[in-house]
């Protein structure tokens, strides 16, 4: 891991950008206490986000994990599989533009088409999330345990599967979940946070209601609200931040 960037936002945070791995390599943010020590280490949180690239995505990242730190926490995030400036990856492309044709016809998604928009992301970012928790938990003033937090739901299914270190998670609803994933989130045992968008025009409520049914998990927790995609009500953030708090400190 390599720093390349750090500045101070507002007295508490300390705002990190690093790359991970060879040249290269994946672009991230860490964002930690400014009191955080080898003496006094804190947990961490990984911030899950959608396909969209951190250029996009970092004033909402930024955001949730200013909560973290003032909960407490370390938060950290790193670039999905052909985003931003990493490699495109040609058949998730693909995928993609057939997925959004689908939807422009008013047909529905084939369980191909979801497999090879999804499958090729979680086999390449959950190696590269773990890579990420080994090089951050090496650093002074971070320590285990560790949660995650956000989408792509099928990449926080299986981190929380394979991943020892993962010891609770906050996962957002959706329902393009291929049928492996769907089988991994039956053997997920840590405790659950789910949000759910009532109205999402994105996803298929049934099938998200479905997928939350199969998490093996004996604590696990569903919370809907009304609205669309993009309406995540603060009090459902702030119901978030407190499970995780429950779990981590």
């Amino acid at each position: 891991m390599r720093f390349t960037s750090e500045q101070r936002l507002g007295d508490n945070i300390l705002e990190r950008e690093f790359t991970l791995g060879s040249t290269p390599g994946i672009p991230g943010f860490l964002w930690t206490p400014a009191s955080a020590s080898a003496s006094a280490p804190v947990p961490l949180i990984l911030l899950g986000h959608p396909p969209l690239g951190l250029g996009k995505m970092y004033p909402r990242l930024v955001g949730r994990a200013r909560r973290a730190v003032a909960d407490g926490f370390a938060a950290a995030t790193i670039e999905l599989p052909g985003r931003g400036d990493r490699p495109r990856l040609a058949a998730v492309d693909q995928a993609r533009a057939d997925m959004r044709r689908a939807f422009q016809a008013g047909e529905p998604v084939g369980d191909e088409t979801v497999d090879a928009l999804i499958l090729p992301l979680v086999e390449q970012a959950v190696p590269e999330w773990q890579a990420a928790i080994d090089a951050l938990l090496a650093l002074p003033g971070i320590e285990g345990p560790v949660g995650y937090s956000g989408g792509v739901i099928s990449i926080g299914i299986r981190l929380a599967l394979v991943e020892p270190r993962v010891t609770a998670a906050v996962l957002f609803a959706g329902s393009f979940v291929p049928r492996a994933i769907q089988e991994d989130a039956r053997r997920v045992t840590i405790p659950l946070h789910v949000l759910l968008q009532w109205d999402d025009e994105g996803n298929d409520r049934q099938a998200a209601l479905d997928l939350f049914d199969a998490f093996g998990s004996e604590e696990k927790t569903l919370l809907a609200s009304m609205g669309g995609h993009t309406g995540v009500p603060q009090s459902a953030g702030e119901d978030a931040a407190r499970f995780l708090t429950r779990h981590l400190s």
